[in-house]
């Protein structure tokens, strides 16, 4: 009898227990000894998360989970909960993990660096379940983070502060976020005997020559406009004026609140712009903790300094359940107001450069010679990034005209264009010269109207001027004359004498060839190559061939001339502050090497820099006429493929003055001419400028102060 009963339990036992598991017994891949360790598969899955492999992610879900939830869901799921927490990195690392019968459950630790919030740290849990021999992992939105369970979702709140300023070295603004006014014109309701007054009124409000305004209200009203936009001003000084305005029929103000530039953009290739943040950069800044509808930095220091001017955003990140309610908050931070950047530019003097460059496609660099800081940057034509804010309404009438400009404004000519040096290259040369041995200060050489030591005839610019030519001369003569002849022969004898490289070395020695390394200023290195042969090593000696410089490195070494031959990394920013005046980030002047070249040498070429704008013979003589201010300078007109040369003038200033601090500049004007009459003009209204507040002498083109009365001088006698 009892037999019987253990055999009807036995019995009972396996009917039970073939009906589980569909019918069927567990197989051996799917026991607990034969299925792997589960804790590989949970660090599996979130490598991936870590690499953003949503796809091997989406694959190692269960079948049942992958037939209720798509990978397009899926994915969507980590990039919200990735956005919202700011999500930057995480390290992840499991707790505890139980294993049952065809069903496991792996506790993680997930340490989640966020760019808003630092480290949240949390502990999810997943549930994995076995299939084929392999753990797949049971979807639930906890395996994100554990308040996520049964649906939830995250919901980031942030309220961004201003954004921060930038200022030149005095304090005065340069840009901000302010009230402004956009100004302009009605040219159906002005009046003949308002015109004149109304033009003079925008003029001083906007800081643009009177001639300036009166072209662009001309050029208008000639196109037929009903608006003609001419500018933007402060909220401030618009006040001032608003009761004269109103009294001049054709006036149209339009206010707006944005981020302004002041003077129509201060050195705007330097400061840059804003813009909306663009579709294919949202996720991009989302994930850094924009809200999407804010206004980046997308050009020069507004890009460069954008993790300083954006401030930090009171946040919030809150769990919220599927019925829209909160849950709780998970973390929180107070706003940071957005840092200022403090450049070394001087306002009132970088708006005098700019203007000395009205007319002209080129840049001017002012530095001191004794720190290396940039008082001074301007590249022309300039632009307005007032245009860019499209809350200002002269944003609809002008910025595709500024975007579509052939003479590519936005441009930074200034570091990002390279050109043929011409003649200021020979006090390079002058100094290899040296250097080599070959020569000294007073080294004799007749020179002559050309140069035939190859066969072929090269023409000192005294012939092709039909002038006699220079005659005998000593190295610093040679220099004082630009005397072409003296520096074929040294680029030729050089390279044979001394090698291919001599030359060349000598320039990169001087800083040409590589960038110099200035900070939040996009730049080109330019081109220094070796001369290949004869032919190539006599054109490098008067600076032509393939050589290409940027006037910001010809600046620089023009400083270390001035200084006894230290080269300055050049410097624009100043430092970063805090909204209460604390310095984050400071500059202060750096040595990145000394010219190669001996006190004696310097001393030459320093004197025949002097010569240039002192001796009556010099090329720039004429040009500096009665300005009582120390000049050291060269001329140069540099060839290029168009029929106008370039026209260089680079040199600095020697005063030894307490409350000016000596100055190097580098002016090129494209496709003008020779740099006698152009370029050294205009190095001159920018010494003017700095030593006196203003210009003191018309150029000869010039009726009046920015009053264009010719585009060409008659009457020069043009030099290198």
């Amino acid at each position: 009898m009892k037999l019987k009963k253990y055999l009807i339990a036995f019995l009972l036992l396996l009917m039970i227990t073939s009906c589980s598991g569909n019918g069927r017994l567990p197989t051996p891949s799917e026991t607990k000894t034969s299925m792997p360790d589960v804790t590989e598969t949970v660090k599996s899955y979130l490598d991936k998360w870590q690499a953003g492999d949503f796809t091997g992610m989406y694959a190692m879900l269960s079948q049942s989970s992958r037939d209720t939830l798509s990978e397009a869901d899926f994915t969507a799921k980590y990039t919200s909960a990735t956005t919202n927490l700011t999500l930057m990195n995480f390290e992840h690392g499991i707790v505890s993990s139980y294993t049952g019968v065809g069903t496991a459950t792996v506790v993680y630790q997930l340490n989640l660096n966020t760019s808003l919030f630092g480290q949240i740290q949390n502990q999810p849990e997943m549930t994995l379940v076995a299939e084929n021999g392999a753990w797949k992992v049971k979807w639930d939105d906890g395996i994100i983070l554990k308040e996520l369970t049964g649906g939830n979702t995250l919901l980031l709140s942030l309220l961004y502060p201003g954004r921060g300023a930038i200022l030149d070295r005095n304090g005065n603004y340069l840009v901000q976020q302010a009230d402004a006014v956009a100004l302009g014109i009605d040219p159906n309701n002005v009046t003949g005997n308002t015109i004149s007054s109304l033009l003079q009124k925008l003029a001083e409000m906007t800081k643009k020559p009177v001639n300036v305004v009166e072209q662009e209200y001309q050029d208008g009203a000639d196109e037929g406009l009903t608006y003609i936009p001419i500018g933007e001003t402060s909220k401030e000084v618009y006040d001032v004026y608003a009761g004269q305005l109103e009294k001049l029929p054709g006036f149209m103000g339009s206010a707006y609140s944005s981020r302004y530039y002041y003077v129509g953009g201060v050195s705007p290739q330097v400061l840059g712009y804003t813009l909306s943040i663009s579709a294919e950069d949202l996720a991009t800044y989302q994930q850094m903790g924009y809200t999407g509808d804010e206004k980046v930095g997308a050009a020069g220091l507004e890009k460069w300094g954008e993790q300083y001017l954006a401030g930090k955003p009171e946040a919030g990140l809150y769990v919220m359940a599927p019925d829209g309610t909160t849950v709780s908050r998970i973390a929180h931070r107070d706003p940071e107001a957005g840092y200022s950047i403090n450049t070394t530019i001087d306002k009132d003097f970088q708006v005098l450069v700019q203007k000395a460059l009205l007319g002209f496609n080129g840049a001017a660099v002012v530095m001191e010679v004794d720190t290396g800081k940039i008082i001074a940057m301007a590249s022309s034509p300039a632009y307005d990034p007032n245009l860019f804010q499209t809350d200002n309404v002269n944003n609809y009438y002008q910025l595709g005209d500024l975007l579509n400009d052939p003479n590519t404004p936005m441009w930074n000519r200034a570091t990002q264009s390279s050109y043929p040096l011409g003649s200021v290259f020979k006090v390079i040369t002058m100094s290899a010269g040296m250097e080599s041995g070959l020569y000294t200060a007073d080294t004799v050489f007749n020179c002559t109207s050309q140069w035939t030591e190859l066969g072929t005839p090269y023409d000192d610019w005294t012939y092709t001027k039909d002038l006699p030519p220079s005659g005998e001369l000593t190295l610093v003569g040679g220099l004082k004359r630009s005397c072409n002849p003296y520096f074929y022969h040294i680029g030729l004898d050089l390279f044979r004498q001394k090698g291919a490289t001599y030359l060349a070395d000598m320039a990169r020695g001087f800083g040409l060839g590589s960038p110099t390394g200035i900070e939040g200023v996009a730049e080109d290195a330019g081109s220094i190559n070796n001369p290949v042969d004869d032919g190539s090593a006599s054109q490098m000696g008067i600076g032509q061939g393939d050589m290409l410089v940027t006037p910001i490195q010809v600046v620089d070494f023009m400083a270390a001339i001035a200084n006894g031959g230290t080269l300055y990394t050049p410097q624009i920013i100043q430092s970063v502050v805090t909204a209460d005046g604390q310095e984050v980030v400071g500059y202060s002047p750096e040595v990145r090497g000394q010219l190669p070249i001996s006190e004696t040498t310097l001393a030459a070429v320093q004197e025949g820099m002097k010569q240039v704008v002192s001796e009556k013979d010099g090329t720039a003589y004429a040009k500096f006429l009665g300005l009582n201010i120390a000049i050291y300078g060269k001329t140069g007109t540099a060839t290029t493929s168009l029929e106008d040369p370039h026209s260089w003038f680079a040199g600095f200033t020697a005063e030894n003055r307490t409350d000016k601090p000596d100055i190097a500049i580098a002016v090129i004007l494209e496709n003008m001419g020779d740099g006698s009459v152009y370029a050294a003009p205009v190095f001159r209204r920018i010494v003017e400028d700095y030593y006196y507040g203003a210009p003191q002498t018309p150029y000869a083109w010039e009726f009046t102060y920015y009053y264009t009365k010719t585009p060409l001088p008659e009457t020069e006698t043009p030099t290198p």
